[in-house]
């Protein structure tokens, strides 16, 4: 049963190391992640689930101890996902910062496992993948990564689209509200349409917390670079 989640943006640039001179622009989102990465701990899991979108490739089960790097952003900095063997597999970058994120905050209440969502599934099966999840041990936790669109501004990596502004105030409700039927209402051809790679995971996320009983707090919300941020809490 899924007891506790948080939900976290997963670009690169919440690396300090990689963002460079530009890190501080991130601050207030990091310091909502540890908060969030809190509160999971507090609600004293028997397995943490980390979900995060990735190309098809990519996407499947990660088991702890799966390494991931950040050579591919410029930066030669290694993580590792909970403690576990080594494993061939790499992480994909949406998990590679979560693993970040975990060990930033020394994560150590349960065992960690990654989940690598295609972000072309569609919704019914993002919702029976997060259903199965939450089935998978009596307290899961989850620590969903996602982004909204990437379309706000001229200067954002998808130009500007006007539908982004409305499609990430949708999310950002949903997120906040712990509002699972909103989550599944997220079209998914819009989102591929504005680059929001956050679709898929939250949907995930809407299947695995249904009738679970979660209130929601949105701890931030922003659009730096013209990408919507969003970090949330459900307990």
């Amino acid at each position: 049963m899924l007891v506790a989640a948080a939900v976290c943006p997963c670009p690169p640039l919440l690396v300090p190391d990689i963002a460079a001179g530009a890190a501080p622009e991130l601050d207030t989102a990091r310091e909502a992640c540890a908060d969030a990465v809190g509160l999971l701990a507090a609600a004293r899991p028997d397995l943490l689930l980390v979900v995060g979108p990735a190309a098809e490739a990519e996407h499947g089960t990660y088991p702890a101890g799966t390494r991931g790097s950040f050579r591919s952003f410029g930066e030669d900095l290694s993580v590792c996902l909970g403690e576990g063997p080594e494993r061939e597999r790499q992480l994909p970058a949406s998990l590679a910062v979560a693993a970040w994120l975990l060990g930033r905050t020394h994560w150590a209440a349960s065992p960690v496992e990654g989940l690598a969502v295609d972000d072309r599934l569609v919704g019914d099966r993002c919702a029976a993948a997060g259903r199965e999840a939450a089935a998978r041990s009596e307290r899961v936790a989850m620590l969903v990564m996602g982004d909204g669109s990437a379309c706000r501004t001229l200067k954002a990596p998808g130009y500007l689209d006007e539908r982004a502004a409305g499609f990430d105030r949708d999310a950002a409700r949903a997120l906040g509200a712990a509002d699972a039927e909103a989550l599944m209402a997220l079209d998914a051809s819009l989102a591929r349409e504005l680059k929001a790679a956050g679709r898929a995971p939250w949907q995930v996320l809407a299947g695995a917390a249904r009738g679970a009983g979660l209130e929601g707090r949105l701890l931030y919300e922003d659009a730096p670079y013209g990408v919507g941020y969003f970090v949330a809490t459900w307990s």
